[in-house]
């Protein structure tokens, strides 16, 4: 059963699932989907284009799929989506996508807590969590297992690879590769994320043979390019987590940190 407070606007053409709360002065739109178990606080807004899955926690004044900040945006019929158990906080806005990509996606079990802004076409994995007043530019890649410390702006485009973690109040103006830990001005490679990929149960091999891979590409008298080349000769070190990392910085149009 629905609990739906006598104030909240709710647009008859919404879809709702079960067992949802809906909090005071919230709005919903048509064109929006609203999965089972849901909590929706006081005063949010959630637009057309917004499908939110289930058992996510929307907190007070935060703003769903309103159009993005786009002056190139036509009216087009866009979306933006919410996985599973998400967790969005108070005055968190997540914009929906433009034709470039036609949606926004955050993931599941992700947490975005208060102030933090997404984008238009932006993609999120899942287990991501952005600290409060992060700010997304258009078009900006977060992989799974990512953490994004507070007042960090990421430049559009820009990419952060799986497990990496990025320290609070820097810019993200480069692709960050997985795994790792990002800090400094400009942002630079600190090491692995030695403390995430142990609580995550990645065992002491693969930690060491990503150890040995970034060796090669930060702290070695090789370039990215030569250093790539040399981690694909080397047969021992090219297990699933360092293919990951070669091929992450092949496809980069930006250049890594």
């Amino acid at each position: 059963m629905n609990k739906i407070h006598p104030t909240a606007i709710i647009d008859s053409q919404a879809q709702l699932g079960e067992n949802i709360s809906i909090g005071p002065y919230s709005i919903i739109s048509n064109n929006v989907e609203i999965g089972d178990g849901c909590q929706i606080g006081s005063h949010v807004v959630i637009s057309s284009g917004a499908r939110i899955g289930r058992e996510c926690k929307i907190f007070h004044h935060a703003v769903i799929s309103e159009v993005p900040q786009d002056l190139k945006f036509a009216g087009e019929e866009t979306t933006a989506e919410i996985g599973d158990r998400t967790v969005i906080r108070e005055f968190a806005t997540v914009h929906r996508g433009t034709v470039q990509h036609w949606k926004t996606v955050v993931g599941s079990d992700c947490l975005l807590m208060s102030y933090v802004h997404v984008a238009h076409d932006c993609i999120i994995g899942n287990h991501v969590i952005m600290s409060n007043a992060v700010n997304l530019g258009g078009h900006v890649e977060i992989e799974d297992w990512v953490i994004v410390g507070g007042l960090v702006g990421v430049q559009q485009f820009s990419r952060i690879g799986q497990h990496s973690i990025i320290g609070g109040l820097y810019r993200v103006s480069k692709d960050v590769p997985p795994y790792i830990m990002a800090a400094r001005e400009p942002l630079q490679y600190e090491g692995l994320n030695r403390v995430g990929l142990k609580r995550r149960n990645f065992p002491p091999e693969t930690i060491l043979a990503l150890k040995r891979a970034y060796t090669l590409i930060y702290n070695s008298k090789y370039n990215v390019s030569d250093a790539i080349k040399k981690i694909e000769e080397t047969p021992e070190l090219m297990i699933p987590e360092v293919r990951n990392v070669v091929e992450f910085i092949k496809k980069s149009s930006r250049g890594i940190i």
